[in-house]
């Protein structure tokens, strides 16, 4: 009787090990998880705070059939270009040429840059404008109509 119920004490005992070794890992796991998801929010928030942008111009040339757009980087964010978005009278744009500080091939959006927009492939005035930068944050304004 005294083996068995050693032996058996052991067994439990080991059990007991194994299971808090696992319990341990995946609280272990499950708090950095969040952790990290914390830093992120928290960086993410930050680039959205020191980003800022003004549009300066937002023409449609009724005779070309072009729209313009002109934003001032005046954040301290950098930005990326492809991650900007258009919208011209709630309708999602894409396929528009882009150029910042007369380069058309960068797709990066300094502060103190100017990011210039056409976009040729629309029918009429959208009246209005608004950008999306990567961080969310949005400018809006209404079109100028220059023939």
């Amino acid at each position: 009787m005294g083996f068995s119920v050693s032996g058996s004490a052991a067994i439990v005992f080991v059990g007991l090990f194994v299971a808090f070794g696992m319990f341990y890992t995946a609280t272990a796991n499950g708090f950095e998880n969040v952790h990290e998801a914390q830093d992120e929010r928290t960086d993410r928030t930050l680039v959205a705070q020191n980003t800022a942008v003004e549009l300066t111009i937002a023409e449609w040339n009724s005779t070309a059939g072009e729209l313009t757009v002109r934003a001032n980087n005046t954040g301290a964010a950098e930005l990326t270009v492809g991650d900007v978005d258009l919208l011209a009278d709630n309708t999602y744009l894409s396929g528009y040429v882009t150029e910042v500080g007369g380069d058309d091939d960068t797709d990066l959006w300094l502060p103190q840059e100017r990011l210039t927009i056409t976009v040729a492939s629309l029918d009429s005035d959208p009246g209005r404008v608004k950008l999306v930068t990567g961080p969310g944050v949005a400018e809006t304004a209404r079109t100028e109509v220059v023939s």
